[in-house]
């Protein structure tokens, strides 16, 4: 795209555009282009930082007229990197942050360039939470609109469970609300597969009265321990209430201040979990955890909620290095453990994590055809979250990450997570293993709302031609 086209594209855009409009050649620019994850590194031509529902719809109107590719930027917090792209227009919500809250409603809503610590530290004044994610600079909305799973999701369901109605600008620029009552189908697709669908610029949640503290387990055995270590967590967490939510995690002990400087760098097992409901009993149940083996660090205890929100922030920097990708698990037997103890013995760097998420609860009692969202049959999600800080070892570790979840695929549904899919270098595959058989569902409605495929630039699902 060429300087005088630029140029001559942002003077047709500007008189309908309050925020600012960036370009190659405006300051800032560099900084704008740029996402959390190090791996992204994009060029598009026009960056819109919108301030409104108006600014978004003059945005996509201008797109569709220019035939431009289009992201859409929430909270930037991209693994994928779908919220930037080369040659193309961002459309940029960053500067749309607010959040209100109606305690008497409980609910808040959200615009859509918030982060989870926007929104908690809003709905924390009143000992309040929607189901966030578990690093507090995740946006919101790319969260939320592929599924969202939290501390809480056992208990109440994924995020978009949580969802009243959504405030959404399709591709023919009309500000739309969705909801049960308005417009129910893009409603129901939107849980699931927003990003096909259009700019959401407005999420309004129902909230939980979690108040300001919860019951957290977080212990840490030697990595030597793991066969005997996670095993009793898997038959421990099969006997858990819906209030608890819980994880194993492989990973090794961050050279960090608020780790004994002995143990930086060991490899270990970690068990963590939180308890939604009474402490005492939460500390009570999660105890277990605590005496399977000999711990080498033990941070269980009460918790400030938004501090365990934030606990992992430092580990998943602002332009880290990072390559995620999942599937969800039928089984969890002998020889998938000893699969993932091999998989966390080789891992490509100290920073990386393999997570094994228990799922059920209230989140896999919702019908699968409910939400665009689909399957949610499995007792565990398989997480390969693979962290490292030199870009000469980007082709190393993304090899590693995909050479393990091949590897697993023998102990899996088929199904996977969208918001931990890789580069969706599968494409249509991918999105159909992960929405099953609501994908034909999501093919007419993606005909009805984006028949251009004007939202392309996600786990694309194409319209009918």
């Amino acid at each position: 795209m060429t300087a005088t086209f630029i140029d001559q594209a942002t003077d047709q855009l500007q008189p309908y555009f309050r925020g600012d409009i960036l370009t190659p050649f405006s300051p800032g620019y560099d900084d704008a282009r740029l996402v959390w994850n190090g791996v992204i590194d994009r060029k598009p031509a026009i960056i819109a930082q919108c301030t409104s529902a108006l600014d978004v719809a003059a945005a996509v109107n201008f797109a569709r007229a220019n035939d431009l590719l289009v992201s859409i930027r929430g909270g930037g917090h991209n693994v994928a990197g779908n919220a930037v792209n080369d040659g193309g227009l961002v459309i940029d919500l960053s500067p749309m942050r607010e959040v209100t809250v109606d305690p008497e409603t409980m609910t808040a809503h959200v615009q859509g360039g918030a982060t989870w610590a926007d929104v908690d530290k809003a709905t924390q004044a009143f000992g309040l939470a929607a189901p966030g994610g578990k690093v507090s600079t995740t946006g919101v909305a790319g969260f939320t609109l592929h599924g969202g799973m939290s501390w809480m999701m056992r208990d109440v369901g994924l995020a978009l469970d949580n969802l009243r109605s959504v405030q959404i600008v399709t591709a023919d620029g009309v500000l739309r609300t969705a909801s049960e009552a308005e417009n129910p189908d893009l409603f129901w697709a939107i849980r699931g597969a927003g990003s096909n669908f259009g700019v959401v610029t407005s999420f309004e949640f129902a909230l939980q009265p979690i108040g300001n503290e919860v019951a957290v387990a977080a212990v840490f055995y030697d990595l030597e321990d793991a066969p005997q270590v996670l095993s009793a967590y898997l038959e421990l967490a099969s006997g858990m209430p819906d209030e608890a939510s819980t994880i194993a995690a492989f990973w090794s002990v961050p050279a960090h201040e608020n780790f004994p400087e002995d143990l930086h760098g060991k490899p270990v097992i970690l068990l963590a979990g939180m308890y939604s409901g009474d402490i005492e009993r939460g500390e009570a149940l999660m105890k277990p955890f605590r005496d399977v083996a000999n711990p080498l660090l033990d941070l269980s205890g009460p918790w400030p909620y938004q501090a365990l929100q934030s606990a992992f922030d430092p580990f998943f920097a602002t332009g880290g290095h990072y390559y995620f990708k999942s599937l969800y698990l039928k089984e969890c037997d002998e020889a998938a453990q000893a699969t993932m103890i091999r998989h966390a013995q080789t891992r490509p760097a100290p920073e990386a994590l393999i997570v094994l998420w228990q799922l059920g609860g209230a989140m896999g009692r919702v019908p699968d055809d409910a939400t665009a969202f689909g399957k949610r049959g499995a007792p565990y999600l398989y997480s390969l979250d693979t962290v490292w800080t030199d870009p000469a070892d980007n082709e190393r570790c993304i090899a590693w990450s995909r050479d393990a979840w091949a590897s697993m695929q023998p102990h899996g549904t088929g199904g996977l997570y969208l918001n931990f899919g890789g580069f969706g270098e599968e494409k249509e595959a991918l999105a159909r293993a992960a929405y099953g058989p609501n994908f034909d569902r999501l093919v007419e409605l993606k005909t009805k709302y984006d028949p251009g495929n004007l939202f392309r630039m996600n786990q694309n699902i194409p319209p009918r031609t």
